[in-house]
């Protein structure tokens, strides 16, 4: 045979053992089998389409020898063998392949563990097939025939094990704006699923409070401060078949002061459930929260709550969900209505009116009756929905120009695939509160959001210049996982983990990829809320936590043998400042407080001001400070004091200036030569909000030898720690280095590093700079009869009204307003409302201060030295 004629038939070969290990393995879904998987199978099959080719040309020549042969083939192949108890069964299911077994060879199979295959026969006794080895007899030949057959075969049970559990697999997370009833809402999905026996309420009576605000400052306050970790099964039934999902939820806190804990649980997670009320809409925290899905690619249901409140209107939220989110939604549901209120959902798409009965709503009851008062209204909304998939969706779109109506089955693969795609979001409705409309969302959960085999995960390789590797999502790679939250508990510091790819088993020893440190396992779990369930291993696309391992939030671990590092999850700066004393004696547990805290929350910053000889705490509002400063007093007894809030200000410059620096001292023997010409320049022009930095060298001809440009761009980065307006750290710079010298002997990376430092020095006077404060956006919602006064009172503190939104009964106005002028207003909305009042606020950008307190601040600052 011609080398291309073996090479067409080796292909042949091939694509007839994926359709028969397809049609044999019930793979009922192709998609499965993605390039990497198809590469796998290629290598495990080769030895079986070498050994084909072998005995095509043996039969071919009628030779009786095959020694040449093999030796001749590279059985590279790797032969680990993936264990399965069901052997036995596995060979009397298989009829035929390419190489049957005669039920007088199955005793040449004694036992396996989890590393071998041990094989007995008259030719060798218990030879252990761990390597591929050369065969040089006709015996020895069929054997290994019979081995590789039989390894391929287990890794394909397995992977089809594996994929189906995989398949039904849902990670997701429950975010919405502050008191939307997100807490509310999966406290139900959890006593639907069964995980917990009692439902309570989040300010209940009983003061238990529900279970995933387990911390008492959040049963206190009645708000979500941590987020929390639980796993469940759902049984979804379908046209009489049932089909168990496994879900992972991660609850997250709705206030911006704690949006960390949202930026790292969607940095981890496949899908989410964005909770909306159905009275307020879209709110702030709601468009931030859709920021950091779209951020992280994730798609999302949207489940519009308190539908039994007065005043509720889900199409207009629906509107607000297409205008201020710019995403495509349409409902799947019609609220059903009586004389009592919310009763039920009508569902357009298998055209089933749905009620919940029983206690707490646990028996979902389907009518085929349309209720008369909105038979019209789903007629509209299924329309309006089959034309809006038209629009993203090309098979529904062919069937609209048809004119064809798209069966049930065509719209709920189109809501799909749209939905991974992060095109369309569908809508449903309901109450948590009144248990209604849960399960739906349950189902819509399973049915729209992916799965982890899905989800493209991509890790850089560090060793091989960050290229970017796709992880796969197979208990038989090699383990890979990050951690995206820290927790310390009685047992020692808790690591949230989410596994990409991999097992990771109890006992193992995996490496920290940032720090290289070699790690074993000494304790793992799942966890439920603060509550924790021991298990021994964890497979790909689980989340679990570790004990006892020393690391920081973001860090990615791995299998020894892998230098692969994923993204961490985006931090947002700190806004505001506040001083912090100890009061009374003098504690060591007022270190080990700050120290901690830094370690569990990248937004909360703490350094010592050697001027003021104080503490100074940074975070993400007043809230946020005042949580931490109620822990230490909890936590470690640490009672303190806190001082005025100080705003994080920023400095940057405005136009572009050059700078010629050199940097020479002579003290006798070697000295220091550093020589760097370029410019500094803002990178976006009249964007002072653009807060990032960076540097460029285009230095040509080795004037400036390549090992001196780090300590170039070290030198740059210092010297932004520290403005020379007000000392705040300067942002929304760029560096250029163009050009320099360098002495042979006296210059060095110190030498360098002064140069570029007091170069930016010499070019940042003379770049125009200028002070930046953060700017927030602030909702405030009150009675209609409080608006002239909250109004009045913004408009004091130099706000800028963005929009108002009256409704029958109160109003919400949306506002941009410097943090400086914010401090208090919790007290002033009170006073001017009767307590009836609550805002939101969330930082949006850094803006230029007014001139007058640009020179006021120089002034102060000047005085103070």
């Amino acid at each position: 045979m011609s080398y291309s004629t073996i090479n067409r038939r080796y292909l042949q070969i091939f694509e007839g053992l994926i359709i028969e290990m397809r049609l044999l393995l019930n793979f009922s879904d192709i998609s499965h089998f993605d390039d990497i998987l198809y590469q796998k199978i290629m290598d495990a099959i080769k030895p079986l389409i070498i050994l084909k080719l072998q005995k095509e040309q043996i039969q071919k020549s009628k030779k009786k020898k095959t020694k040449d042969l093999i030796e001749r083939d590279e059985f590279s192949i790797n032969l680990s063998f993936v264990p399965t108890r069901n052997y036995y069964f596995l060979l009397k299911r298989i009829n035929k392949f390419i190489f049957p077994l005669e039920g007088k060879d199955e005793s040449i199979f004694k036992n396996f563990t989890e590393d071998q295959i041990i094989i007995e026969s008259d030719i060798d006794n218990s030879q252990s097939f761990t390597k591929p080895a050369l065969l040089t007899t006709y015996k020895k030949y069929d054997l290994y025939k019979k081995i590789v057959y039989v390894k391929v075969t287990f890794f394909f049970v397995f992977l089809t094990k594996f994929v189906e559990r995989l398949k039904w697999q849902r990670n997701v997370g429950i975010s919405a704006h502050i008191d939307s009833g997100k807490t509310t809402f999966t406290e139900r999905i959890l006593y639907y699923t069964g995980k917990i026996k009692n439902i309570h309420e989040v300010k209940g009576k009983d003061n238990i409070g529900a279970k995933m605000d387990f911390m008492d400052l959040e049963r206190e306050k009645g708000i979500t401060i941590q987020s929390a970790v639980t796993f469940c099964d759902w049984i979804k039934q379908k046209d009489g078949k049932k089909q168990k999902y496994y879900i992972n939820i991660i609850d997250t806190p709705g206030h911006i002061d704690f949006t960390i804990e949202v930026e790292r649980a969607l940095r981890v997670l496949d899908g989410a459930v964005l909770v909306l009320c159905a009275v307020s809409g879209v709110q702030s925290q709601t468009i931030t929260v859709d920021k950091q899905m779209k951020r992280y690619g994730i798609p999302r249901i949207s489940f519009i709550n308190k539908m039994d409140r007065i005043g509720s209107n889900p199409w207009r939220v629906i509107d607000q969900i297409k205008d201020k989110l710019k995403i495509e939604a349409a409902s799947i549901h019609v609220p059903i209505f009586n004389d009592i209120g919310f009763i039920g959902v009508f569902d357009i798409i298998k055209m089933k009116a749905i009620y919940n009965e029983g206690h707490r709503g646990t028996k979902i009851v389907e009518k085929d009756e349309i209720p008369n008062d909105i038979i019209n209204l789903v007629e509209e909304k299924r329309a309006e929905l089959i034309e809006t998939l038209a629009n993203i969706d090309d098979e529904i779109a062919e069937l609209f120009l048809e004119e064809k109506m798209p069966t049930e089955e065509q719209i709920y693969n189109a809501i799909r695939k749209t939905t991974l795609n992060n095109k369309f979001t569908p809508v449903l409705m309901g109450s948590a509160l009144n248990d209604i409309a849960i399960q739906p969302a349950l189902d819509a959960i399973c049915d729209f959001l992916p799965s982890p085999i899905e989800v493209e995960n991509i890790a850089l390789d560090v060793s091989d210049n960050e290229k970017p590797v796709k992880l796969i999502p197979y208990d038989t790679e090699k383990f890979v996982g990050l951690a995206f939250k820290l927790e310390e508990s009685k047992y020692g510091q808790l690591t949230y983990l989410r596994v990409y790819q991999g097992t990771l088993k109890r006992g193992d020893y995996i490496i920290n990829v940032k720090t290289r440190k070699k790690i074993k396992v000494p304790r793992l779990v799942k966890m439920h809320s603060n509550e924790m369930e021991d298990v021994e291993k964890v497979g790909s696309g689980e989340i679990c936590a570790i004990f006892g391992i020393d690391c920081a939030s973001g860090d990615t671990f791995a299998n020894e043998s892998l230098t692969y590092s994923m993204t961490s999850m985006f931090v947002p700066e700190p806004v505001i400042s506040l001083s912090l004393k100890q009061k009374g004696k003098e504690s060591s547990n007022f270190s080990k407080a700050l120290s901690k805290f830094q370690k569990e929350d990248p937004t909360f910053k703490v350094r010592f001001d050697h001027e003021s000889k104080e503490t100074i705490i940074s975070g993400m509002g007043e809230l946020h400070l005042d949580i931490y400063v109620e822990r230490m007093k909890r936590e470690y007894n640490v009672e303190c004091i806190l001082g005025k809030p100080q705003v994080a200000y920023r400095e940057t410059i405005t136009t572009r200036s050059t700078f010629n620096y050199t940097y020479k001292k002579q003290t006798g023997g070697a000295g220091q030569f550093g020589k760097v010409e370029g410019y500094i320049e803002p990178i976006i022009e009249g964007d002072p909000s653009n807060l990032n930095i960076e540097f460029l060298s285009t230095v040509t001809g080795g004037n400036i030898p390549t090992n001196f440009i780090p300590a170039c761009e070290k030198g740059f980065k210092d010297a932004l720690k520290s403005g020379l307006l007000i000392g705040s750290p300067v942002k929304g710079c760029r560096m250029v280095l163009e050009d320099g010298a360098a002495h042979s002997v006296d210059s060095s990376e110190l030498a360098f590093h002064i140069a570029t430092l007091n170069a930016f020095k010499e070019a940042y006077n003379k770049a125009n700079p200028i002070i930046l404060e953060p700017i927030m956006k602030l909702s405030v919602t009150a009675d209609n009869e409080f608006s002239s006064a909250i109004i009045n009172g913004l408009n004091k503190k130099k706000a800028v009204i963005l929009n108002t939104d009256i409704r029958s009964d109160d109003f919400t106005v949306d506002v941009e307003i410097p943090l400086n002028n914010m401090f208090g207003y919790s007290t002033d909305l009170r006073a001017s409302t009767q307590g009836k009042g609550e805002f939101t606020a969330e930082y949006i950008k850094h803006s230029k201060v007014p001139d007058h307190f640009q020179e006021a601040s120089i002034i102060s600052l000047y005085l103070l030295c």
